[in-house]
């Protein structure tokens, strides 16, 4: 057996530990945040560390609290494992039975995603706006409220950085459980020092950390309230990535921190001063040298854009301004002396981060191109070798037709009568004529631009000449919400508009109905659609993102046993496109049944559950770690 031998002077006997090359983190207890640290270090703020040297005689001098690393090697002399040895002697032998994967992948385009069992674990940290059932306003908060949960039931240790939000409603009865860590820090950001606050809670293997300050205790959603979205955002997610930055290494949980040896997952662009803090502030200085950060675009339309002027306000060394500099092209600017100059946060992060993830692979082309881009299709067209999407994952528990509370009455493949049943009593409760044979049309979303609801308006006049019956909810643009209302009325017994959001009554729209209509002009992966198939509810969706990705084409043509598809996905964004594949749908269920059916239960096999998902994410967590961190 092969021996290496490290040392490190530690804080404490008891409870120091260090990370190891293969991945398995054994944390010091960091007391200090970072800044604090580095005013009482070295005065070159470089960080101290001791390393054994040999003596004369070539053996090996061993320091207090010492550790030896003994490389298991087997018969071709590849490592496969490690033990962990005091040298003290005074305790046992740590076996890790961390397996060392083989660097021979291509890490070209697609994700595998069989994969037999975790092979290396990580202390992963989560920085999101919103994580459910704490805050949500859409998919952000799903994702980041099921997938740390089941990386967790993989093995790996996992943290949740978000802001703790109060509002004075009935939603801060979400934070009930959530305890004081007694760690307050202080950032520097915003022209001086920003004291923030850490609250804890351990819930379902997830450490979930929220992080406490004024600028988030107030009336409306995380990003703003009825007069619009709240001026200081930028202030408010400085805070957030500074204090995710400084968590894994001041927060005692568990009886350990979380240490350097880190694997940032930041969402969108509220996170996205995380991977450049990593590159601009820690790694000079020798801290989170072996971190690595993965940036993942759930929309890119929100990008983070402030006037250049709020540069100086991010904490970032002067020195780092080309990284979020960000210039409008001129059609974009609001008079002729306007530069056009600006910093933009996810720019900022695109161009930092080690890896970089979307939540479909539709989407992460889609992202590359001069429609889907947003301005900046070319830097992710620059870093396409490191830019892969996954599509999103539901919440098997909550949405599962055979036990869902909301329903009124459950059913499975097994037994589709519950389904109809289903359908009677929506219609009954929305005071629609019941009519088992009519098809019921159903659409849950945002009452916006984004997700095609001016092609609704403009086609719901013909597609209510036709012996169907449409119920929608959702809000948002007063003007449809209006128009929800005036459609109600002029067709009494065929249009039901709710607006506002339910969570039960989501749920039994989701089952009641026969198809769901999505048509997004781009929807980077959708949920409701998933929701839908789950619930053998048809989807007809426009052909973009992750809609494309999870709706296959139904094809009454295909051959016995071959795939025949669970929707239909129209193209081009019209109101025809849209209205001939609706009508494709009513025809099949109306004139076919059994193939109507066979759909049904097509969609509700479907797996798009967290575990697969996780899966995937697991593989590239491998790849952010062969290559080095980012280093300016």
């Amino acid at each position: 057996m092969e021996s290496i031998q490290l040392t490190r002077l530690l804080s404490s006997s008891k409870s120091s530990t260090f990370a190891s090359p293969t991945g398995l983190t054994f944390r010091p207890s960091y007391r200090l945040s970072f800044d604090q640290f580095l005013k009482r270090s070295l005065p070159n703020g470089k960080l101290k560390v001791v390393r054994s040297e040999k003596s004369g005689n070539g053996s090996v001098e061993e320091q207090k609290h010492a550790v030896r690393l003994d490389l298991d090697r087997d018969v071709s002399g590849s490592v496969i494992g490690l033990n962990l040895i005091p040298t003290s002697g005074d305790h046992e032998v740590i076996n890790t039975k961390v397996y060392v994967a083989t660097v021979t992948k291509d890490k070209d385009d697609e994700i595998k995603k069989e994969k037999v069992e975790t092979r290396v674990t990580y202390n992963i940290v989560f920085v999101t706006a919103e994580a459910a059932p704490y805050s949500k306003t859409g998919g952000l908060g799903d994702v980041c409220g099921s997938l740390p949960i089941q990386l967790a039931n993989h093995g790996h240790r996992v943290m949740v950085v978000s802001p703790r939000y109060l509002n004075g409603s009935s939603a801060d009865e979400n934070f009930a459980h959530v305890l004081d860590a007694n760690k307050r820090i202080k950032l520097q950001c915003f022209g001086g020092e920003q004291e923030i606050a850490f609250f804890h809670e351990y819930r379902e293997g997830v450490d979930w950390v929220f992080v406490d300050h004024p600028s988030y205790h107030r009336h409306g959603n995380p990003y703003g309230d009825s007069h619009g979205s709240f001026g200081d955002n930028q202030f408010r997610f400085t805070l957030l990535c500074h204090a995710a930055c400084e968590a894994p290494l001041v927060l005692l949980l568990g009886g350990y921190t979380y240490g350097e040896k880190c694997l940032f997952l930041v969402n969108d662009w509220h996170a996205g001063l995380v991977p450049v803090l990593l590159a601009s502030k820690y790694r000079p200085h020798g801290v989170y040298k072996d971190a690595r950060s993965i940036l993942v675009i759930h929309n890119l339309a929100h990008q983070g854009v402030e006037p250049v002027a709020s540069f100086k306000n991010l904490g970032l060394p002067s020195n780092w301004y080309g990284a979020l500099e960000w210039v409008f092209p001129t059609w974009a600017r609001t008079h002729a002396l306007d530069t056009g100059e600006a910093v933009n946060i996810l720019k900022g992060a695109i161009v930092t981060a080690d890896r970089i993830l979307t939540v479909s692979k539709g989407y992460a082309w889609e992202i590359t191109t001069v429609e889907g881009g947003y301005g900046l299709h070319e830097i992710l067209s620059s870093r396409r070798a490191v830019l892969n999407g996954i599509t999103n994952g539901i919440h098997v528990s909550e949405w599962d037709p055979s036990s869902d509370k909301h329903i009124p009455f459950c059913y499975s493949t097994s037994s589709l009568s519950g389904k109809v049943q289903c359908k009677t009593a929506l219609q009954q409760e929305l005071g629609l004529p019941i009519k088992p044979d009519c098809p019921l049309i159903g659409f849950i979303g945002r009452l916006d631009y984004q997700k095609g609801i001016d092609l609704i308006h403009w086609a719901i006049p013909e597609l209510m000449e036709a012996d169907v019956q449409f119920v929608m909810l959702g809000s948002g643009d007063p003007l449809y919400e209006n128009w929800m209302r005036s459609a109600e009325n002029t067709y009494r017994d065929k249009f039901r508009g709710w607006v506002g959001f339910n969570v039960p009554i989501s749920h039994r729209i989701t089952a009641g109905c026969d198809i769901l209509l999505m048509p997004s002009r781009f929807e980077p992966c959708g949920l409701n659609q998933l929701y839908a198939m789950r619930y053998g509810t048809i989807p007809v969706v426009h052909a973009t993102g992750g809609l494309r990705d999870t709706v296959e084409n139904f094809n009454p043509y295909a051959e016995e046993g071959s795939s025949e598809g669970i929707g239909w996905a129209f193209s081009p964004f019209t109101k025809d496109s849209m209205l001939n594949a609706l009508r494709t749908a009513i025809r099949t269920y109306k004139d076919h049944k059994s193939t109507w059916e066979g759909l049904m239960r097509r969609c509700m096999q479907k797996d798009f559950t967290w575990e697969n998902a996780a899966l995937q994410y697991e593989q590239v967590f491998e790849w952010a770690f062969i290559d080095p961190p980012y280093i300016k």
